[in-house]
C-alpha cells in the first residue's frame, strides 16, 4: 500500500492519479476473488455496480443533454438508476449499519424500478422509444440491470451477520 503510493507520488502525473495527502487515495487492492476485493488494509469490498454506475450516468447526460425531449421520463429513469448504483455502491464500499441500510434501499428502489420500468417498456413503448438501462429489463446491458438488484438483495441478507459490530449488519 504506502510503498504502491509513494511510487505514484513520484512517477504518475497529479493530472492522471490524485493521491490524497494522508495515503488513504488512491486505494491499494491487496487481492480479489468474484466480486470480492480486499485493499491492504484488510478492508473488503464489492464490486457489482461500479460499471453500471459509470455507464449509466454517461448514457443518460449523454440522452438528456443531446435531445432531452425526445424520451424525457425514460432519460430521467435512466439517472435515476446510475444514481442508484452511485448511492448502493458508495454506501457498501463506507459499511456501517446506516450506510448498509441506505444501500439496502438504493437497491430495493433498482429491482422495483427495473422490474416496473421493464414492463412498461413493452406495455406502453410510447414511454420509451430509447433503450435506457432499465428498459426492456436491461436488455441493452445484458439483462445485467435486471440481475443485479437481486443479487445485491441475495447478497445484503446472506452476509449480514446477527453479532453486535459487524458492519454490514441491517438487522438490528
Amino acid at each position: 500500500g504506502k510503498k504502491t503510493i509513494d511510487l505514484l507520488r513520484r512517477f504518475e502525473s497529479r493530472n492522471v492519479t490524485f493521491v490524497k495527502p494522508d495515503g488513504s487515495w488512491p486505494i491499494v487492492w491487496e487481492r480479489a476473488k468474484g466480486m470480492h476485493v480486499w485493499d491492504d488494509a484488510g478492508r473488503e469490498y464489492l464490486d457489482f455496480t461500479a460499471a453500471f454506475a459509470v455507464a449509466a450516468t454517461g448514457r443518460s447526460l449523454v440522452q438528456l443533454g443531446t435531445d432531452p425531449g425526445r424520451a424525457p421520463l425514460a432519460y430521467g429513469l435512466s439517472l435515476l438508476a446510475a444514481v442508484l448504483y452511485l448511492v448502493a455502491t458508495t454506501c457498501l464500499l463506507r459499511g456501517g449499519r446506516t450506510a448498509r441500510r441506505v444501500a439496502l434501499v438504493a437497491v430495493t428502489v433498482e429491482a422495483v424500478g427495473v422490474v416496473v420500468v421493464g414492463t412498461l417498456s413493452y406495455l406502453a413503448t410510447g414511454l420509451f422509444p430509447d433503450k435506457t438501462v432499465w428498459s426492456h429489463f436491461g436488455q441493452g446491458y445484458g439483462f445485467l440491470p435486471l440481475v443485479l438488484p437481486f443479487l445485491g438483495l441475495w447478497w445484503l441478507r446472506a452476509s449480514a451477520a446477527p453479532e453486535a459490530g459487524n458492519r454490514l449488519d441491517v438487522r438490528g
